[in-house]
């Protein structure tokens, strides 16, 4: 069974030669005190049976694919970018196609959920983006607050061409009942046939222990109303509270109604085809 991440973040020491940015009130600090760097990720793949992932720039980084894209072009394959712009640039606007003729680009990613990043869905300044990544066939990955998603709602039925994928089922903060709160608003976007779910990151939102059974009815949920199709598995592996080797087995070991055909395509065959990354 190929085995596909759909999130894990790789990045590069914060030297004089490569800054960071400062750190902004409301942004991230980094996942891990040494980065997770390609050949760090490489033998965590082997050690937990990860045959592929698809890379992105983490925020506290800033606005950059330097490093992700160069580990693509390393190993196609193994390795696929959702890259990051910024966009409030005006340039940004013009650079879609340049990015798109990168080897090993297939998607955008943005996180909605803090303040600074979140005006720009809910007043619409986003809004250039969607006909533009319709046109190119670009899909695109969104960490969107669960009272936010009638408004994807909304541009997956302007655009019905244009690919999204929810992150982390739209969990943003929070563990057990109150990550979950909002979590029965997720559900009604499986009506629109452009709109799938990473199923990633989830063990960062319970204080339950593997194999995490807490979280196993929503799945069924997830499951129930999407489909093994529109569901991708992740990891977001920088911050797991469990190994790398357990966000695997939770789905492929411990959910019984999890089998066959829908397994593979959960754990990998389906984003693979959502984002246009071979398989021969």
């Amino acid at each position: 069974m190929l085995i596909v991440d759909s999130q894990v973040h790789i990045w590069a020491a914060n030297t004089p030669e490569r800054p960071w940015p400062p750190v902004q009130p409301g942004q991230p600090e980094a996942h891990k005190p040494e980065p997770i760097t390609r050949d760090i990720l490489l033998h965590e793949m082997a050690v937990a049976g990860v045959d592929r992932a698809v890379l992105v720039s983490p925020v506290f980084e800033g606005v950059r694919n330097d490093v992700v894209i160069a580990a693509a072009q390393a190993y196609p394959d193994r390795f696929a970018v959702m890259a990051r712009i910024d966009p409030e640039a005006p340039a940004s606007r013009e650079m879609i196609p340049t990015l798109l003729r990168q080897p090993g680009l297939l998607g955008l990613r943005f996180t909605f959920h803090r303040p600074m990043q979140r005006r720009l869905l809910t007043t619409g300044q986003i809004d250039w983006l969607w006909p533009q990544a319709e046109q190119e066939d670009l899909s695109i990955m969104l960490l969107v607050r669960h009272s936010d998603l009638h408004i994807v709602d909304r541009i997956a039925g302007r655009h019905p061409g244009l690919k999204l994928v929810i992150d982390h089922l739209g969990l943003t903060e929070g563990k057990n009942e109150e990550a979950f709160r909002e979590f029965g608003k997720l559900l009604p976007l499986a009506k629109r046939a452009n709109v799938g779910v990473k199923a990633s990151c989830l063990p960062l939102f319970t204080t339950d222990a593997y194999p995490y059974r807490w979280l196993h009815p929503y799945l069924r949920q997830v499951y129930d109303t999407f489909g093994p199709k529109r569901i991708f598995w992740g990891s977001d592996l920088s911050r797991l509270p469990c190994s790398y080797r357990q966000s695997v087995t939770m789905f492929t070991e411990e959910m019984a109604w999890l089998h066959g055909d829908d397994l593979e395509w959960i754990m990998g065959r389906g984003l693979c085809q959502w984002i246009g990354w071979e398989t021969s």
